[in-house]
This record gives C-alpha cells, structure tokens and sequence, in this order.
C-alpha cells in the first residue's frame, strides 16, 4: 500500500482509539456515498458526529486541520445528508475534525469540535 495511504491509516485508528477514550461510540468507518467519504461516524449521547481525520508527517505546508477544503467540507455534509436520511436520524449532528501530526517521539493529536456546518 502506497506510503501516504499507510499514514492515513494510522491517523484513522489513532483517531478511533482517542474518541473511545472520549467516550464515544464508533458507528462507521470509511463511510462512502457516491464520490463522499466520512472517515468516521461516532456517538455519543444525543451527538451523531461525522469526522474528517487530517494528518501530516510534518507542517512546513500547514497544520493538517487548515487542508480540510470546501470540496471536502461540501463532500462530507453530502454524506451525511444521506447517512442521516438514511438511517432515520432525528437527534443532533455536529461535524469534527480530528488533526493529528506525527514526530519523530509519537504524535500530537487535536480534535475540533463544530469544525463546519
């Protein structure tokens, strides 16, 4: 598997593992609608969050959460739109964004909450 995809990877199971830690739920993963994908769908009381996971090797083009683009914003509200459709959903939603930043001593890890709407 390509290197950046490996990175991506990590970056996801790191995030899973810091929002179970947070107490919340994991509901998908990958979730894909037409050219949309949400990284991940958590829960967590009346919360259904879809997550952006951004993550870099290093910041001298910028901090991982500043490449989250209004394609990207609009393609994730699109998966959501349909997720929450889908599945009937009629509590809250927020969107986050989880950015995670790898050093040579383990990571560094941040997670915005109502990052877009």
């Amino acid at each position: 598997m390509a290197e950046h995809l490996d990175t991506g990877r990590e970056a996801e199971d790191l995030a899973a593992s810091y929002l179970i830690d947070k107490g919340y739920e994991i509901v998908a993963r990958n979730y894909r609608y037409g050219h949309a994908e949400v990284d991940l769908i958590i829960r967590k009381g009346i919360f259904l969050v879809f997550v952006e996971v951004k993550s870099r090797k290093n910041v001298k083009f910028g901090m991982p959460e500043a490449a989250v683009s209004k394609l990207k914003v609009s393609l994730v509200k699109r998966a959501a739109d349909f997720y929450v459709y889908k599945t009937n959903w009629h509590k809250q939603i927020r969107f986050d964004v989880i950015s995670i930043v790898f050093r040579s001593d383990g990571f560094e890890i941040k997670h915005f909450e109502d990052a877009f709407y």
